[in-house]
């Protein structure tokens, strides 16, 4: 089975509050609610990835600097196994604006569990409210 390295971030405003993305009309898993984020390139480190992922998909800017590492998923899908880092990030660059049809939400940790998500997602939760 293939393994696919995606890297995903918890965007967390001043009030706490984390972006979730909900996947658009087209995409596997559409409908879904994710943490921003993509596949790692070749010869990309999760990080580059994600600061090339969140211009392209939010057209924010931030920094590896600002990437804090806080957990990772590892789950089997049908056809691929999924290795997702977690980084939480508080800093960053402009205004996150939808650029790939997704409906963005700004969610309190306690509130996570309401939104679906895919499988590979929801072991996160709990880390990531324990966290903030």
């Amino acid at each position: 089975m293939k393994t696919v390295l995606v890297s995903a971030v918890a965007l967390i405003d001043v009030e706490g509050r984390v972006l979730l993305a909900q996947r658009p009309e087209g995409k596997s898993m559409a409908g879904l609610w994710e943490f921003p984020g993509g596949k790692v390139e070749p010869g990309e480190t999760p990080e580059a990835a994600l600061i090339r992922e969140l211009h392209e998909e939010l057209g924010i800017e931030t920094w590896s600097s600002c990437l804090a590492p806080l957990t990772f998923a590892s789950h089997s899908y049908d056809s691929f196994h999924l290795l997702m880092p977690l980084f939480a990030c508080r800093k960053w660059g402009g205004i996150p604006n939808p650029r790939e049809n997704q409906v963005l939400k700004w969610v309190h940790a306690t509130d996570l569990r309401k939104f679906d998500m895919p499988a590979a997602d929801v072991p996160l939760i709990p880390i990531l409210q324990q966290w903030l």
